[in-house]
Parts: C-alpha cells; sequence; structure tokens
C-alpha cells in the first residue's frame, strides 16, 4: 500500500513511521510518500494530514492543485487521518475567514480552543473502538462545535468532541503521531478490532512536542 502525508507543514516524518508501524501490525507493507505538489495523491491509498498552522495548509494545499485531489480522495472511499490543523482544514467552517477549508467534514470548528502554546497538555481520553484510553497530545488544540447527522463522534474531552468520524475520514484535535501508541492510525487505516489491541505502550511517550 502507499500512504501519503500531506507535507506542507507540520509532523510529517511522525505521520509517516506511525503509519508504517500500523501496518506492520497488520503485516501491510506501506510504502509512505510526503506530499508537497500535486500528481501524488491519486496513486495513494491512504492519506493523512498533519497538525501545523491551518492558515498555511489551506492555502498551500489550493495553491499547489492538491485540495481538489483530496476530495477526489474522500469521494472514492480512501481513508483519511486528519489530526489537529488537519481536521480543521477538512471542515465544513473553521469560522475564520483566513482557512480555505475543503468542505469535507461536516462539522464546525472552534480553532484554538484550548488556548495557546502554553497551555499544551497530555491527556488519556476514551476512544470508541479502543478498549483502553488514548494518550492524547493537545497542543493549541481546536473542538468540534456541531456536526451533521452523518458524523460520529468517538471521544470528547471536557464535554467537547475531540475526535470525529464520517465516511472514510477519521479526524482528531490531538497528535496522535507525537506518540508510541499506533492505535489511532489502525483505526483510521485499518479499521480492526482493537479490543485485544497489544499496541498501546505502557508510558506516555515523549515531551509535548512544539508544532
Amino acid at each position: 500500500m502507499k500512504a501519503g502525508v500531506i507535507a506542507v507543514q507540520g509532523d510529517v516524518s511522525e505521520h509517516a513511521a506511525a503509519i508504517r508501524r500500523a501496518g506492520e501490525a497488520h503485516g501491510v507493507d506501506v510504502e509512505t510518500v510526503s506530499i508537497r505538489r500535486s500528481g501524488i495523491v491519486p496513486d495513494c491509498d491512504l492519506l493523512a494530514i498533519p497538525g501545523g498552522e491551518s492558515t498555511t495548509i489551506s492555502r498551500q494545499v489550493h495553491d499547489e492543485g492538491i485540495a481538489p485531489e483530496i476530495r477526489a480522495h474522500v469521494e472514492a472511499g480512501k481513508p483519511v487521518l486528519a489530526t489537529c490543523a488537519g481536521l480543521i482544514v477538512l471542515s465544513r467552517d473553521a469560522k475564520d475567514d483566513r482557512v480555505s477549508t475543503l468542505d469535507l467534514l461536516d462539522a464546525t470548528i472552534d480553532r484554538n480552543a484550548f488556548g495557546r502554546q502554553a497551555d499544551s497538555f497530555r491527556a488519556p481520553v476514551d476512544v470508541v473502538g479502543l478498549e483502553d484510553p488514548f494518550p492524547g497530545v493537545f497542543i493549541r488544540a481546536p473542538t468540534v462545535d456541531e456536526v451533521g447527522d452523518g458524523v460520529e463522534t468517538l471521544s470528547t474531552w471536557e464535554s467537547r468532541p475531540v475526535a470525529v468520524r464520517e465516511g472514510p475520514i477519521l479526524a482528531t484535535a490531538f497528535h496522535p503521531e507525537l506518540t508510541d501508541d499506533v492505535r489511532i492510525h489502525r483505526l483510521a487505516f485499518f479499521d480492526a478490532d482493537l479490543a485485544t489491541d497489544a499496541d498501546s505502550p505502557e508510558d506516555d511517550a515523549g515531551e509535548v512536542a512544539a508544532e
């Protein structure tokens, strides 16, 4: 399989490594490629859109001709994992005119809902489909304000949605790629029964990284 990571900004190498580990857990060889221009997404089976600055990411994917390819990928039913700023970019409405969203996820977003960089935090979040809590890393994280009828809320924190799913899209307000736990990537791309998953690490990995 080939997995593409939108590489105009954000945790590109971390997502690529997590996807490869998730594939290995399922006995699948996954080739990962970084995407900075058009013409690559159509060849990808899987797609990740990392965090970063949502205004920059949205501008770049439109300027480089990647935006229509992402739309075609989703319309073809191919899996997408979008984290933090990726969630914002895929949404119907970011409530910010500086962000040209792709309107692929029927949700409105509150950008930086959990505060500034200094307010970044870790928290164990319960996620539908995972038996044990996931070590959520929240960095200037958004939340979902409203969702359409076709959107499933997978996780909440302080009563606010922080992980949602619609069709082939799984989107999180937190950064699963900044942990050693690949269950979110497995849930997004392989949709396996993780009830008895053994890949959850005993300890959270690393420090909260800056975007």
